[in-house]
């Protein structure tokens, strides 16, 4: 027989086209003879739909959709759809010596075949870790009592699990207590760099500990600061993965059933740690900006490489007919800064507009002067220049509806190496969880795909003296990042230490690091908290970014 993984991009909240979306999916896969069809985790509604599932109208819609997808797919014969979906029903708990009637929610997946509900799982382990805030919101299955679920197609049992269910003995356990042959799990894993192996190391050593083989439909798409990367697969009951959906796409992934229950069907390979990166940036942007409907995106251009790095992921992302490049010099911008600016827009074929703030920065810095007397320049002339762009960038933002994409790093937005409502005025944070040492390796990366210029000519996107360049804000005379910050090989590792694997200073120090700059770098990750609060949402590529699964008290005395 065969199953089919329906690898799709769901919208959160867009129910009826979440449910087109699944509905396609399922005859297409029936017809190329598919009897059962695994869809990803709450695909229906869209994952994570975080409060939405508060609301009695969002669960009421979630259930009227699920019966209407259902019967719409009831002419299918002999094809059964596991969906992952939210799900409600009326429960009593025990307050004070009083009993209340509730409605418990569920992460739940249901079995729809000849028009009806066949049965429905309810999740039974709930994440509440990095971006996870599942027990926010739902009830386990097992807390409830609610049994396991297996049904019955084409002679082959097969067991619901989803996600978090598969990374513990216990559901797959009772799925296989239960008569279970074959496992279907249902996810939506929030990608990281790397991700993709661990998923498919712990699922191996579940399919080898249950002896059952393993389906995990997965989604893919871009969801706020989340990006999910797809690459379903399956794996054999030794726990050999035996098929597997590209990666950053949607896809149906068809599967052949052995006599045995060995699934098997194409291969796409793993993507290296550059493409993956890029993969997830461009999906990012993507969905972004195409999901909240936006015209196009509009960057500053600085000539320096994270300026150069978002241009390129957004083109790749939008088409260089929806982005728009400003390059804004000031007094301090080097020849060579507009130079490689102007030579990169037009490799790529994008709008290139220059504005000079020199006029606005002589203005700002004449109207302050009463109020400076006395007063020698600093941070506040810096900062006024990136204040001033800005706003520039903002105000053609809300002219020409097009979102403004940031081009901080993960290196700065923890320093604080960025100004408030200057270079961190925008929409959509792009580089945000990249460090500055990994910018540099997806600028070569890039550098290295086959492209087309806007020319017709085929070489690298971003001008190598770009890349080869010392990096500065360029905010004045002779300016470098390494004036206001260690050598950022070092500052990469000592934040990848502590922000990312919680380690202690004197653990880093222990390492090898020189106190003083451990003691630099994480003094500076904790005074600038209050700005990064105030920063836009940006993708998430490393297992711990600065949003959803970072959440420090601005207000901390607390140092180690």
């Amino acid at each position: 027989m065969k199953v089919a993984i329906a690898q799709i991009n769901a919208t959160v909240g867009d129910l009826a086209g979440n449910a087109r979306l699944l509905a396609q999916a399922a005859r297409e896969a029936h017809a190329l003879g598919a009897s059962v069809v695994v869809a990803p985790e709450l695909a229906l509604s869209g994952y994570p739909p975080e409060d939405l599932l508060l609301r009695p109208a969002f669960m009421q819609a979630c259930a009227e959709t699920l019966a209407a997808l259902a019967a719409e797919l009831a002419d299918l014969a002999g094809l059964h759809l596991v969906v992952g979906h939210p799900h409600q029903f009326g429960g009593t708990v025990h307050v004070r010596s009083k009993s209340m009637a509730v409605q418990r929610r569920f992460n739940a997946a249901s079995v729809l075949a000849g028009g009806q509900v066949l049965g429905t799982y309810c999740k039974r382990e709930l994440p509440n870790y990095q971006v996870f805030d599942e027990r926010r919101y739902f009830m386990s299955g097992r807390d409830a009592g609610l049994p396991p679920l297996v049904f019955d197609a084409g002679g082959v049992r097969f067991g619901v699990l989803i996600c978090e269910d598969a990374w513990f003995d216990e559901p797959a356990q009772a799925a296989v207590a239960a008569g279970a042959q074959l496992l279907c799990v249902l996810n939506a894993s929030p990608f990281h760099l790397d991700k993709a192996g661990e998923r498919e190391a712990r699922m191996s050593e579940r399919a080898h500990i249950t002896g059952r083989p393993l389906v995990y439909s997965h989604l893919v798409g871009g969801q706020d600061e989340v990006v999910f990367d797809g690459a379903s697969f399956a794996v054999d009951a030794q726990g050999v993965v035996s098929a597997r959906a590209p990666a950053f796409e949607a896809a149906t992934l068809m599967l052949e059933l052995a006599a045995d229950g060995t699934p098997s069907g194409p291969l796409a390979p793993v993507p290296e740690l550059e493409a993956q990166a890029w993969a997830a940036l461009v999906t990012g942007v993507r969905d972004y900006v195409g999901k909240n409907g936006f015209p196009g995106a509009i960057i500053g251009l600085s000539g320096g490489i994270d300026s150069a790095l978002v241009l390129a992921i957004a083109v790749d992302a939008l088409g260089a007919d929806k982005v728009r490049t400003v390059m804004m010099p000031s007094p301090y911008t080097a020849d060579i800064s507009w130079l490689d600016a102007r030579e990169m827009a037009a490799r790529l074929g994008v709008r290139y507009d220059e504005i000079a703030i020199a006029p606005m920065f002589d203005a700002f810095r004449a109207g302050l002067a009463p109020q400076f007397a006395g007063l020698a320049e600093d941070t506040t002339e810096e900062n006024l220049q990136a204040r001033i762009r800005g706003t520039l960038l903002m105000a053609l933002s809300n002219k020409l509806g097009a979102i403004v994409l940031t081009t901080g790093n993960k290196s700065e937005m923890a320093t604080g190496y960025c100004t408030l409502y200057g270079d961190m005025a925008g929409g959509f944070a792009v580089i945000k969880d990249v460090a500055k040492t990994l910018v540099y390796r997806l600028a070569q990366w890039r550098n290295r795909q086959p492209t087309r210029r806007a020319d017709g000519s085929t070489g690298a996107v971003i001008p190598q003296r770009i890349i080869t360049r010392p990096p500065s804000a360029e905010l004045r005379a002779g300016q470098t990042d390494q004036d206001s910050l260690p050598p950022y090989e070092v500052l990469d590792a000592i934040l990848a230490r502590y922000m990312e694997d919680d380690q202690g200073i004197e653990d880093i120090v222990a390492a090898g690091y020189a106190r003083a700059d451990v003691e630099r770098v994480t003094r500076l990750i904790k005074f600038n908290e209050y700005k990064r609060r105030q920063a836009p949402v940006g993708i998430r590529i490393t297992h711990r970014a600065f949003g959803r699964d970072w959440r420090y008290p601005i207000t901390s005395k607390f140092r180690a």
